[in-house]
């Protein structure tokens, strides 16, 4: 189960094209960041699922806490779309 999910990961990251832009976390509200598709939804949320450890936290990825906290995060949006991004997911991501 950890390994396919590794290698979901994985595939969903070397999927994703190459580009040459800037993508500001802060502007994106919920109901966009919904609809920008699966490639992308799996890339912001990897790079958020980092954002929020701690400084000190081990190089280590725990898929069921990733997935729950997918899952928060993904509900959080579906129910308040307006929101910001950002704010769903200070709300969502566990830091424990």
């Amino acid at each position: 189960m950890r390994l396919t999910a590794a290698l979901y990961a994985a595939a969903m990251l070397a999927s994703t094209p190459a580009l040459a832009q800037t993508l500001d976390l802060s502007t994106i509200k919920c109901q966009d960041f919904l609809k920008s598709g699966k490639d992308n939804i799996a890339v912001v949320i990897t790079w958020l699922d980092g954002y929020y450890k701690e400084k000190d936290d081990p190089p280590i990825i725990d898929f069921a806490k990733f997935s729950a906290n997918t899952e928060k995060l993904a509900k959080y949006c579906a129910d308040n779309p307006g929101n910001g991004l950002i704010t769903a997911a200070d709300k969502t991501l566990s830091k424990d």
